[in-house]
């Protein structure tokens, strides 16, 4: 039996069998799949969510009940490869408390083997590279400091030293471990005011947890760290659009030349860039120049819900979909950054939105993220929709793959290999 968790004011975790764990899909809380929870998975890790009452079921009385006025909710934090199938059962103490941009998994205790289980299933847990074990190691800061020797007064270098050891980006240390998918950022300036953005809040109730690039590196400098990193770093990456950094694109031109200058030099590895591609004649530039692949970061393929998580300056949601068209026009691997909610993406309004979509730009992968935000903030933000149950994340997750054969559907980038065999 799965029954419900709190925590007490000293942060502890207890499990509290006289009320079975629940679950929250968008708004609503809701009776829980069993197959969509797992053990606690490793580089998993708990969390207290203040402000917010625990729910469950009584045994007692067989009805919904807040757990413990005195204790807190708890949540979990999944380590990259997993896909959240439940928000936690909480109810906001103070509904103008927000919380932090984490990304909130309802936690449960197995009673008969006696361990914490989280709502999620693996979508991409077999891929070793993001293993935190990986990560974080003993010698990152002598390679930290090897390199920014090796490169002096090299802005990216630099940022990417402070986002290794500060902030802990995996994606960042990939540049000092010399291997795999490495982060060049290059853009301070964003056009669009995501409500979930990592590196830019211009509000103080929900602080940035990293800062951006403030510095734009010249062609030389971005070629530079390319150059080095995709000569002989295995199943290499270089990859724009950081979350230290703003929106890529609007440094189309300074992209665009320096991967005409590495591709003079080098034809390996994979150059790639994480954007909004609201900037369709930056998209047109890179595409042009010879970039491999981007991953274009999505909430919905409806407008109005994608207005209301984007917020776009000077672009739209068609804008979008006319840089898919470059991209494919330019035959650039293309990857969906879709950022899911239990609740949210699960119904068959957004989900049918998604299909389509992806047949008519024959968008080659789908990377489903767990989107990090407060879920009542989104929900207060999030247009109101259809009266139509949730599909469950499980069933859209087996409805993609029904619907969309040959689409990739995972949670990571692709090695050098596996998109050259696309392209």
């Amino acid at each position: 039996m799965l029954v419900a968790v709190y925590a007490d004011e000293q942060g502890q975790a207890f499990e509290d069998e006289r009320f079975i764990a629940l679950g929250r899909s968008g708004d609503r809380i809701v009776e829980i799949n069993k197959a969509e929870f797992i053990p606690l998975p490793p580089g998993a890790s708990l969390m207290v969510m203040p402000d917010r009452y625990p729910v469950g079921i009584s045994q007692m009385t067989g009805n919904f009940a807040i757990i413990s006025d005195r204790g807190h909710a708890v949540a979990a934090l999944l380590p990259q490869g997993y896909t959240r199938t439940y928000l936690p059962a909480a109810i906001a103490t103070d509904a103008s408390a927000q919380l932090p941009l984490f990304g909130y998994t309802a936690v449960a205790w197995h009673t008969e083997e006696n361990c914490f289980y989280v709502a999620a299933v693996p979508t991409d847990a077999q891929r070793e590279k993001w293993n935190p074990c990986h990560y974080n190691t003993p010698d990152l800061a002598e390679r930290v400091e090897h390199l920014v020797q090796r490169f002096p007064n090299n802005p990216i270098i630099n940022q990417i030293a402070h986002c290794s050891l500060d902030y802990s980006c995996f994606t960042a240390q990939n540049m000092f471990y010399h291997r795999w998918e490495a982060g060049i950022p290059v853009s301070g300036q964003c056009n669009a005011q995501c409500v979930g953005c990592i590196s830019e809040q211009v509000s103080e109730c929900c602080p940035s947890p990293q800062q951006r690039i403030t510095y734009t590196p010249t062609v030389d400098e971005v070629a530079a760290v390319i150059l080095h990193h995709l000569q002989d770093a295995p199943d290499a990456i270089a990859s724009f659009g950081q979350g230290c950094e703003g929106e890529p694109m609007l440094q189309a031109s300074l992209i665009a030349a320096a991967i005409k200058m590495v591709r003079q030099q080098t034809p390996n590895g994979i150059i790639n860039a994480n954007t909004n591609a609201g900037y369709t004649a930056g998209i047109e530039q890179v595409c042009a120049a010879g970039i491999d692949s981007l991953r274009v970061s999505m909430n919905s393929a409806i407008p109005a819900h994608y207005q209301s998580y984007f917020r776009p300056r000077n672009y739209t949601l068609e804008d979008v979909k006319k840089s898919l068209a470059i991209a494919r026009k330019y035959g650039v691997f293309v990857s969906l950054n879709w950022l899911t909610t239990p609740g949210v993406n699960d119904t068959e309004q957004e989900l049918n939105a998604l299909i389509e979509l992806v047949r008519e730009y024959q968008i080659d992968m789908i990377q489903i993220r767990n989107l990090n935000l407060d879920p009542d903030q989104y929900r207060l933000i999030y247009p109101p929709v259809l009266e139509e149950p949730e599909l469950g994340i499980l069933n859209m997750l087996n409805i993609l793959d029904e619907e969309l054969p040959g689409v990739l559907i995972g949670n990571f980038s692709r090695s050098t290999q596996e998109i050259a065999d696309l392209l």
